[in-house]
């Protein structure tokens, strides 16, 4: 018997900044809720002044995660130790498997104008933890897209009325889907009853299960509990992310960019860092 999904727990975002001063919302990776098993971290960043965002992420370090980043509105430039460069623009994805260890860098390609994105960060399990960094770079017309008269669906990852997204084959299962309904519209999905989801809400007001949730004019993360059967009905026009995954079940320790299962490992990385090897092969 399927189970209609309800909201466990709502979580306004904290104001944070990272790289060099970069102004965003932090949601997952706060006092609030530090882990989601598998996801680590959660951002959202958007600012129309440039002094918000100008300054960017200077070249920093990664090792045991991966980091999703996606565009919803702005242009960031990217390059990073193995070579890799290229400009991210609206829409677009770039799901990054950091692994051992990559050094990378993310600047505005703009300077005026709206900034708008989000960065995911998803745990890697050990047997992965050390493999060699590699890319999925998705432009806008790459991912999954299901429209029809008040639902518009962006599929980054898992599936959605029979549109599949670009990512495939992965360890945690995932289901990143952007999501814009009209006043009125509702969507039906099934999710996997052992796995974490979530719903960050953008703008608008939905029903979900049995509660009613408007974030006036600020975003919030709703995290849902585990059952299969989510349907959401919009109140008024609403735009918001809905992300799942399957956990890892590992312990884990953190070290900043870096995350292992081990606080040697980490003291491993800040060592490999420090000493020139890092980003060696």
């Amino acid at each position: 018997m399927k189970m209609l999904t309800q909201i466990k727990e709502i979580i306004e975002p904290l104001n944070s900044s990272d790289g060099a001063g970069v102004k965003l919302k932090r949601s997952i990776g706060t006092q609030l809720i530090d882990y989601f098993d598998p996801f680590l971290m959660l951002d959202e960043f958007g600012s129309e002044n440039k002094d918000d965002y100008i300054g960017g992420f200077p070249p920093h370090p990664h090792r045991g995660i991966e980091t999703v980043t996606y565009m919803l509105s702005g242009a960031f430039e990217h390059e990073d130790s193995t070579g890799a460069k290229g400009v991210m623009k609206s829409g677009d994805v770039q799901w990054m498997k950091t692994g051992r260890g990559i050094i990378h860098s993310e600047m505005p390609a703009m300077t005026d104008g709206k900034l708008h994105g989000f960065q995911l960060w998803i745990n890697m399990p050990a047997k992965l933890k050390k493999n060699k960094p590699e890319y999925v770079y998705l432009n806008s017309e790459e991912l999954g897209y299901f429209s029809d008269e008040n639902r518009r669906v962006r599929i980054i990852a898992g599936e959605f009325n029979g549109i599949k997204g670009p990512i495939e084959n992965h360890n945690v299962e995932p289901i990143y889907f952007d999501v814009e309904l009209d006043e009125n519209a509702e969507l039906s999905t099934i999710l996997n009853e052992n796995h974490n989801s979530l719903i960050y809400l953008i703008d608008g007001h939905l029903n979900i299960g049995d509660t009613s949730m408007s974030p006036d004019g600020k975003s919030y993360l709703l995290i849902l509990d585990k059952s299969d059967e989510l349907k959401i009905k919009a109140k008024r026009d609403s735009k918001f992310l809905l992300i799942s995954g399957k956990p890892i079940n590992e312990q884990i320790a953190r070290g900043g960019p870096f995350v292992m299962n081990t606080k040697e490992e980490i003291a491993e990385a800040i060592h490999d860092y420090h000493n020139g090897t890092f980003a060696k092969y």
